[in-house]
Parts: structure tokens; C-alpha cells; sequence
């Protein structure tokens, strides 16, 4: 069966139409049109991966930014928690691991740019949004331009200026960017308000970003002077109620920005007045693509890499020309002098939160472990950073029929192209269902025919049609592009298709998968990687790396690999790989649990009690040693680990084992104690 397309319109892209934009010493500008960003001059699209400084350690920060580096991110973008900095009104702290002066100064060592999320409210799943109680106890309105309010939002964005003065983009440092509040959807003049203060403060930045989601028809914003960020999340664990939710629409090609299920727990469907975001303006960015979802107590689903993978290229394919997500790396919860620092029912917020677990269930884990989505979403990455300047031009083309998330008997396909080549993207996955195979499926594009393929499984892809290669013409390739070094170009097999590859004026190439497939066409090389190599391949400071599975990553021009005890991996060289072999010491860590009755009454009883009483159990935990993880192997409504007598994790299950690095629990008097699970939640397991 052929697959035919929308007639292709090419867009009138308007420049300097908006109040963005800046400089660098050395000349460079970061400009924003209507359809892309750009940096130096050409199309830029940006990756862009959420980390909280203020929820990790600082010692740990250059290391998991090295990680992050690797697995293709870009920019950095950190929240501000006010609470963090400020729980008593005029104790400011910004020392230890919440030096953000610091941090700033390791995305810069680590090669990484930074967005700085200032608020004032930020949500994050902190207490109060971010707030501090104080704050909440004052007479005037909050998140108003009020001058009480306005006074002491001036007071927090020149607090925060002192610590990263010199570091933005226009002195030659990496802070190019700032957002102004969150999921504020019904004030304009509010956000322009923080705009010219955080001006007026000394915030000189390219980009000013804001929300933008608010239904399909978007929050009120002061169109001329920031930038619009969306969302897409797999599910919606904030959502009320534990049913399962309809399938989600983040599945289907679409050049929708928002996504329904954010904010809908709050936030009407419509908007009376007749407003309705003048999306043209602005390139379709994101800051919130959810590699990953945050456990609550009534909704706990799982994310897997090919949720967050097909999701990230569906968004890809429909237009998104900054690819940001949210939350890329977890984190866990500061607890304060005066209280926690979660999110809870207790403070008048919908949801429950563990007192300090906010690992996301995303890329990298609170302690830096590496999930499937790091490895999936790379391959995005390598593309991106290599051919984005080819691609963010590039308009979104839909298939000739509407295909819902309940279709799932219909090809989800779609295009990016410029008239003249461009890539044909392919979804056949749906989060909680399966997809019928589709079999002889012929692409045109109504430039280049593909020839016919079978898409079965859960497979989610790329394909490029009339593309240059270094001055030769690719006509089409039944393979995905990963990356570029020199004039070698790396490909991936799709699971289930042939690779072909077929050059202007030439025959069908079809080249077998693996790291030792190289065919060389003129004065090129294509090399095609299985899935089960790509997936370990890292760009690493211009060459190729293949980890044998393990996930590698540069620190300080050594390559290390994030799996402790020995490891090896391959090097392209120019003309084949190279393998290498290094040989490290690692004793992992063995663990004993030991039924024991309650030893203490557990300092934060009542999250084990959410919803009413829960019987308890206990065990005491021995380690043998400080290296490695151990896993906790039990089920359970809520878990929490003390040692010495203090909380040092917590976890609502979710159907996975929780592992905990034995550092935190070796040379310490140990309990587990965990309460009883009920059926009153959402659960996938």
C-alpha cells in the first residue's frame, strides 16, 4: 500500500519580530524566528535536559553533568527553588549544594549551556511550588504585580544575580537563557512585569521563555517578549482518580503544542475570552518532553525508553525545534530547618510526593544510574547535534489521514522537508496498547518513492530521503541516521528492515548491520549499526565510542564508563573501530535483611499512613561493603530507609525493585521499614 502526504507549504519565517536575541563577545548571536533558533548564524536545535542542582550534591554536579554531556544534552536547565534559599525570610543561603554559582561554573567546565528557571513559583513538585511559608503568610497576592509582591520577587532575582554575575552569554559565559514563572496561563501582565525586573536586575540574556500550555489554546503571555515552551508527558500521575487514562494523544504525528493532559488538573478547557496563542510567532520548542514521570501516592506508572524514545521522535517529526526535557536527571528532596520540602496534600496540593525521592523514573537516576531512555534518547541526540542545522528548517509535513491514538490498525507516519529532501518519520508504538503490523508499506514522498517495507513490532524511526553527504545524494535510505564523524556517516538498521542505501545515478546498496559494515560510495563511508550498538554509541569530543554494554561518558578527556568493575568499548579510528579494554577493581556490596519488630517510631509516620492507617514492617539492613548498589527486593505501599536514626530514602513502589547505593547504608545501624499496600492507587504492575 502506498503512504502519500499533505501538499507541502513552505511557511514565511518572520525575523526580529520579537523582543529576544543577544551577543557574545566573540560575535556569535542566538536569534529566535518563527520557525527555528538560531546560533552563529545557522539553524540551531537545541537538547535540553532538566537537572536540580539544589537537589543533588555538589560534589557529585561535574560528573552526572559529564553524563548528561554524553548522552547528547546541550543546555541545562535548573530550577530555583526559593524555599531552598530563603526558608526564613532574610537568611539567604546559596553555599554547599546550593552554590548555583558554582553549578553554572561546571556546566561551563562540563561544556554544557544553562537556562535558569528563577520563578519566583516554580512548582517542581517542591512544597508551596517553591515558595517559602513565609511568603504565603503575607496580606498582598501572590504571583501578582502588586508592589509588596513585586518587591520581594525583586529581592529574590538580585539574590540569585549575585551569585551568576558575569556568567551569561553577552560576558562571554554560558547563561543563555532565563524562564520567567511556570504554568502561569491567565496573566500577561505578570510575566512581563518579571521580565523587566529580571531586565532591571541584570539578567541580559538571548531568551526569555514562559509556559506556554493552557489547553489547545495556549496561556496568555506578552506575545513580543518571550518565548513559548510545551510539555508532553507519557501519563499524568497528577491527574485525579486511579482509572486508566484514555491512550495518550502524544503518540500521533500532530502539530499540536500542547499537551491536554498538563495542567488539566487545574485549568479550564476553554478560554471565554476568545484568546488563542499566535503559535506562527514562535518555533515549536519544549521544555517539559517527559523522558520520565515522578510516582504519586494514587497514580504510579512506569516509563520505559521506548515510551520516552517514540514520544521525543513523534514530537520530533511534528515540528519541535528545541528538544527539552523534563526531568532528565532525578533528584532527592532537601529537607529544611522548619520543615520537608515535598509536595504534599498537606499544603493544600493535589499530590503526595516521598519526602525526599524525586527520581522521575527518568534517564539518569537520582544516583546517576543510567535507565533505557539515556540510551534511546541518544539516538535522537547524535542526530540532532550533527544535522540539526539541516533539519530545525525543515516543515512538518502530516499523512494524508488523521490517525488517532485509538487507530491502532493505521500507519503513523508523517515528514520534515524542504521542498526537496527531508526524513520520513515512523511510529509504530502506542504507550498500554499494541499496533497491527503493517506489511509492503511504500513512502512517498512525492519526491522520492521509498521501496516497500514491513514495520511490525514497537518499532519507532527515521528515514532520510535526498540527502547530502558530503556533496553526494542520498537518495533515500531504509535506515536512520545517527551522526557524522569527518566524512564516515553512522546509521542504524530499523529492527525488522533492510538497510538500503540508494545514491543518484547508482544501484541499491544493501549493507549488513554491525560495527564491522562499512560501505564506501566516492569519498564517503557509511558504517550501519544493529540497534544493540547504537544504542551504546556516544560522540565523545568529535570521535565515536561504542560501549560494550556500558554506557560511557568524558571526564576531563578520559573516558570512563558509568558501570563500576571493568568494561571495554570500541573506537571508530577513520577507518574501522578499535577495541579497548580496562580493567578496574569493584567489590560489590552483599545485603542481608533481618525481620525485626518495630525499633523507633519512624520520624515521618504519616507518609506511611496516607489514606489511613497501614500495618508496618520492619527489617534491619547489613551491607558488607560501600561499593555497588543493593537492591530492595520487597513490595510495599511506602518505603523508607533510616540510618543513625535519620531518613536517607524513600520510595513509593511502582513495580520495580528500588536500589539504594550501599554508601548511604554501609558502617550504619540500618531499618527498612515499609507499610502495607492497599488497591487505592493506579498501578501498572
Amino acid at each position: 500500500m502506498e503512504y502519500k502526504f499533505e501538499p507541502f507549504e513552505k511557511s514565511t519565517i518572520l525575523r526580529n519580530h520579537l523582543k529576544l536575541g543577544g551577543e557574545n563577545p566573540s560575535g556569535e548571536r542566538i536569534d529566535v524566528t518563527s520557525l527555528y533558533l538560531e546560533r552563529g548564524g545557522k539553524p540551531w536545535l537545541g537538547v535540553m535536559g532538566e537537572y536540580h542542582f539544589s537537589r543533588a550534591c555538589r560534589n557529585d554536579w561535574y560528573e552526572e553533568l559529564c553524563k548528561m554531556k554524553a548522552g547528547g544534552i546541550g543546555i541545562v536547565s535548573t530550577y530555583l527553588f526559593w524555599i531552598y534559599h530563603e526558608e526564613i525570610e532574610g537568611q539567604f543561603e546559596f553555599s554547599g549544594d546550593l552554590d548555583i554559582g558554582k553549578f553554572v561554573d561546571d556546566c561551563t567546565r562540563a561544556g554544557l549551556d544553562v537556562i535558569l528557571r528563577l520563578g519566583p513559583w516554580c512548582h517542581g513538585e517542591c512544597r508551596n511550588g517553591g515558595f517559602p511559608d513565609w511568603l504565603l503568610k503575607k496580606p498582598y497576592k501572590l504571583r501578582d504585580n502588586n508592589d509588596g509582591y513585586m518587591a520581594k520577587a525583586r529581592i529574590w532575582y538580585e539574590k540569585i544575580y549575585e551569585q551568576v554575575k558575569g556568567k551569561f552569554y553577552k560576558d562571554g559565559g554560558n547563561i543563555i537563557g532565563i524562564q520567567l514563572e511556570n504554568e502561569l496561563v491567565d496573566n500577561a501582565e505578570h510575566l512581563l512585569a518579571l521580565k523587566k525586573l529580571a531586565i532591571e536586575v541584570g539578567f541580559d540574556v538571548p531568551l526569555y521563555t514562559v509556559t506556554g500550555w493552557n489547553s489547545k489554546y495556549g496561556a496568555k503571555i506578552p506575545v513580543d517578549d518571550v518565548l513559548p515552551v510545551f510539555s508532553a508527558y507519557a501519563e499524568a500521575p497528577w491527574a485525579n482518580g486511579i482509572e486508566r487514562l484514555p491512550l495518550s494523544h502524544n503518540y500521533v504525528f500532530d502539530k499540536t503544542r500542547n499537551d491536554h493532559a498538563v495542567g488539566m488538573d487545574i485549568i479550564n478547557d476553554t478560554d471565554e475570552s476568545g484568546w488563542r496563542l499566535p503559535y506562527e510567532r514562535y518555533p515549536f520548542a519544549m521544555c517539559e518532553l517527559g523522558p520520565g514521570l515522578q510516582p504519586t501516592h494514587h497514580r504510579r506508572p512506569i516509563v520505559t525508553g521506548l515510551d520516552a524514545y517514540a514520544m521525543s521522535l513523534v514530537k520530533l517529526g511534528s515540528g519541535n525545534n528545541l528538544v527539552g526535557y523534563y526531568m532528565y536527571h532525578g533528584g532527592i528532596n532537601k529537607i529544611g530547618k522548619l520543615s520537608t520540602f515535598n509536595e504534599s496534600k498537606e499544603t493544600g496540593y493535589p499530590n503526595d510526593y516521598p519526602v525526599l525521592n524525586y527520581d522521575f523514573q527518568t534517564a539518569l537516576s537520582s544516583y546517576g544510574e543510567v535507565r533505557e531512555q539515556y540510551r534511546y534518547l541518544n539516538l535522537l541526540h547524535m542526530f540532532v547535534n550533527d544535522f540539526g542545522s539541516i533539519l530545525a528548517p525543515m516543515e512538518t509535513v502530516l499523512s494524508t489521514e488523521k490517525v488517532k491514538p485509538g487507530d491502532l490498525e493505521s500507519l503513523r507516519y508523517c515528514m520534515r522537508t524542504d521542498g526537496y529532501g527531508g526524513f520520513v518519520f515512523i511510529n509504530h508504538y502506542q504507550r498500554l496498547a499494541e499496533i497491527r503490523d503493517i506489511y509492503d508499506a511504500v513512502i512517498d514522498t512525492g519526491m522520492v518513492k521509498f521501496p516497500a517495507i514491513d514495520v511490525k513490532g514497537k518499532v519507532s524511526f527515521f528515514m532520510p530521503f535526498n540527502m547530502d553527504l558530503s556533496g553526494n545524494r542520498l537518495e533515500y535510505a531504509t535506515a536512520q541516521p545517527l551522526c557524522r564523524v569527518d566524512d564516515t556517516y553512522f546509521f542504524m538498521a530499523v529492527d525488522g528492515i533492510k538497510p538500503l542505501y540508494k545514491f543518484q545515478g547508482k544501484e541499491v546498496v544493501e549493507a549488513n548491520a554491525g560495527i564491522g559494515s562499512v560501505v564506501s560510495f566516492n569519498s564517503i563511508r557509511i558504517v550501519t549499526l544493529t540497534r544493540e550498538e547504537a544504542v551504546y554509541a556516544r560522540k565523545l569530543s568529535g570521535c565515536l565510542y561504542i560501549g560494550c554494554s556500558c554506557d560511557l561518558y568524558e571526564v576531563d578527556g578520559n573516558i570512563h564508563a558509568v558501570q563500576e568493575g571493568s568494561y571495554s568499548y570500541y573506537k571508530w579510528n577513520c577507518d574501522h573501530f578499535d577495541k579497548f579494554e580496562v580493567t578496574r577493581d569493584f567489590h560489590k556490596a552483599e545485603v542481608v535483611f533481618e525481620d525485626v519488630d518495630e525499633p523507633f517510631v519512624p520520624k515521618y509516620e504519616k507518609l506511611l499512613n496516607i489514606g489511613g492507617y497501614r500495618r508496618r514492617f520492619w527489617k534491619k539492613i547489613y551491607v558488607t561493603g560501600d561499593e555497588g548498589f543493593v537492591e530492595i527486593p520487597f513490595r510495599y505501599d511506602t518505603a523508607q530507609i533510616y540510618a543513625n536514626g535519620e531518613l536517607i530514602a524513600d520510595q513509593f513502589y511502582y513495580g520495580v525493585n528500588w536500589s539504594i547505593p550501599a554508601r548511604l547504608l554501609y558502617g550504619k545501624e540500618c531499618y527498612l521499614v515499609m507499610s502495607e499496600m492497599k488497591n487505592d492507587f493506579y498501578r501498572e504492575f
